[in-house]
């Protein structure tokens, strides 16, 4: 209970942080799935990849999150919180109960419990999915050790199966499993025959179903087609023993964490010098390790477990832009501390024990200010970009992912510092160009939004959002039709590319086409349901076209999908002025003003609405406010209601 009430106290800082910007925004922000608390929409989490994965039980998770709690993310840290807690207590039980050893089942759940490469999976609320997996990764290795333990009972492996099960539909890293129950059986000293080899076909099965389905889901996200493709077969070589010494090194020394540790350059054609290393440090290791001594299959168990848990995120070929990720190590780190847990427990002379315990709790100390002050870094997508640029000041994709974090935020000056700070270490990024051709737009600078955009175009033609945002260059600047042909192109790439919808629902609009605009708009909310623009976009469509009610419902949605939507709060306000509720019209128009009070047209048509409440106390109050604001309408309503 001391490990866990410690780890509590250190974990608490995490329940005050916001969102990491980055998944955190495709799974929780902008997740249509866990909008809709249905049996459809259990059913469409069950039989939809979703950013290139398939995790249902965790998509089941933050729908019940959402649905609870909507967008505040307090409950989802303390979810992260709980679960690693929970599994800190599964971690000491599973260690007790495979060693036989109280004192080194406590080492290894200490240091599970307090190590800095921890934090990325605990205070990243898109990491649900490694709490989740890891909880019922071990409930089934536990069950499965009840099975050896207690005479093979089927309750006993169904429930290992059950658990398993569990943890593939929390994340496909569970498919490791299979391999460290052989390995557990073989620990445990059971005959390698025909019974014990039939009773791992269920697992493997599932583990090929399901590793299967992996492959699927990242192939139909394009996960799989950014290949590193710059490295030769002896730099791969190179990388992949960097990877492992990495995690080897980082569970003793876990210094310049970050959340994003980038591929290397190659000056010269060679590659830094720490990866040719790792191949001579990691025979080192192994001579290390397996130097005859009494902890021989101890060793061999903890560097199976290590190996087989984090052999999935080693990537002998290189994809994407890191080599490592902190996260990875969750589950595999529990091999390596087996090895120290069981070392520090076998050891007979006092006057050792006792000086090796001293470091170990200086070390637990180091490690727990160390993640205290790691989770720090988590505070929101702002605050762990500026980490990752201290730590990796020449990278341009920290400075753009910054660029976009600030984007979303509404700082399109910050923004656009940023995204030019990525061009200068990357001229040829074209997402960059992209970006800050977008955040160009926004500021009415559409000459350079054009020139930026361009250049992305002529660089990849195949990026959708440069198109989109060239449409609404174009569009700003009059020419209609190439703004036109450019939202087709970029939906033409990218077919579920709602905002391409909107923008071209907005094109139709303007040029009278009221039922090709609905068309596009509805179009961009089933992409995504939770599209309050285009609510909003669509909903003045149908008051135009007549159809006050659909209209009014639309502005409804478009509010309760974003309550700091103010245009949406104005046109439903204002559509009841028309339909005759000026109560409904007051509270919108509050509303409204509660998150613009400098809002002087809302002012005045909330004061128009009082007066047709015969409320002329408040209507000239508003009137007043408005025509002092310089709101010129405001003048005649004053002087012939309030004066």
């Amino acid at each position: 209970m001391a490990v866990l009430a410690f780890t509590a106290l250190i974990y608490f800082r995490a329940l005050h942080n916001g969102f990491a910007g980055l998944d955190d925004d495709m799974y929780i922000l902008q997740n249509p799935f866990i909008r809709n608390f249905s049996v459809n929409g259990i059913k469409a989490i069950f039989t939809t990849f979703y950013n290139s994965n398939y995790h249902p039980l965790t998509m089941l998770a933050y729908l019940a999150e959402y649905t609870c709690f909507g967008i505040n993310p307090m409950p989802y840290h303390l979810l992260n919180v709980s679960l690693h807690l929970i599994n800190t207590w599964l971690v000491f039980q599973f260690i007790r109960k495979l060693s036989g050893k109280k004192p080194a089942a406590l080492v290894v759940s200490i240091l599970f419990a307090v190590h800095p490469m921890h934090v990325e999976s605990v205070a990243w609320v898109s990491e649900l999915k490694d709490m989740l997996y890891t909880f019922f990764y071990l409930l089934s290795l536990l069950v499965y050790l009840r099975y050896i333990d207690l005479g093979y009972r089927v309750k006993h492996f169904m429930g290992a199966v059950l658990f398993f099960s569990a943890s593939l539909l929390s994340k496909s890293a569970a498919v490791t499993l299979p391999v460290l129950l052989i390995a557990i059986d073989v620990y445990k000293g059971r005959n390698i025959g025909r019974r014990l080899l039939l009773e791992k076909i269920p697992f493997f099965l599932l583990s090929l179903l399901f590793g299967t389905l992996a492959i699927l889901s990242q192939q139909a996200g394009g996960a799989l087609s950014y290949v590193s493709l710059h490295y030769g077969l002896v730099d791969n070589i190179f990388i992949f023993t960097y990877a492992v010494a990495f995690y080897i090194v980082k569970s003793a020394v876990p210094f310049g964490l970050s959340v994003m540790h980038y591929y290397p350059g190659t000056q010269g054609g060679a590659l830094p010098w720490q990866y040719y290393a790792s191949l001579p440090f990691l025979a080192f290791i192994a001579w290390l390790l397996f130097r005859p001594n009494s902890l021989r299959k101890e060793i061999a168990f903890g560097v199976c477990f290590f190996l087989t848990t984090i052999s999935i995120m080693l990537q002998i070929i290189p994809v994407g832009i890191a080599v490592t990720a902190e996260r990875y190590t969750y589950m595999p780190y529990i091999g390596l501390f087996y090895i120290a847990g069981q070392w520090i427990s076998d050891i007979e002379k006092k006057q050792v024990k006792n000086l090796v315990i001293a470091g170990l709790y200086i070390s637990i100390i180091i490690f727990s200010y160390h993640a205290w002050k790691r989770i720090g870094a988590w505070q929101d997508g702002e605050t762990l970009f500026a980490d990752v640029i201290k730590k990796y000041p020449n990278s341009h994709h920290g400075y753009w992912i910054r660029g976009n974090v600030k984007y979303r935020k509404g700082d399109m000056i910050g923004a656009l510092q940023d995204y030019t700070k990525a061009l200068e270490y990357n001229p040829r990024f074209a997402a960059a160009l992209a970006a800050r051709g977008c955040v160009y737009t926004i500021l009415n600078e559409y000459k350079d939004a054009l020139r930026d955009l361009n250049s992305a175009i002529s660089m990849d033609a195949t990026i959708a959002e440069a198109y989109n945002n060239r449409g609404w260059a174009h569009y700003e600047l009059g020419d209609k039709a190439a703004a036109m042909q450019d939202y087709n192109k970029a939906i033409l790439l990218n077919p579920a590319y709602a905002d391409a919808y909107n923008n071209r629902g907005w094109a139709y609009y303007e040029s009278g086409d009221r039922t090709s605009a609905i068309q596009d708009y509805t179009k961009a909310i089933l992409l995504n349901p939770v599209y309050a623009e285009a609510y909003n976009n669509r909903g003045w469509a149908y008051y135009e076209s007549g159809n006050v009610e659909s209209a009014m419902q639309d502005f409804t949605k478009s509010i309760l999908v974003n309550p700091l939507f103010a245009k949406a709060y104005y046109n439903r306000g204002a559509l009841m002025v028309k339909t005759g509720d000026f109560a409904g019209a007051v509270d919108n128009f509050s509303n409204l003003l509660k998150l613009n009070p400098n809002d002087s047209i809302a002012r005045f048509n909330r004061g128009v609405s009082y007066l047709n409440l015969k409320d002329r106390t408040s209507a000239c109050e508003d009137l007043e406010d408005a025509f002092i604001s310089g709101y010129a309408g405001a003048e005649h309503a004053v002087k012939k209601y309030c004066r």
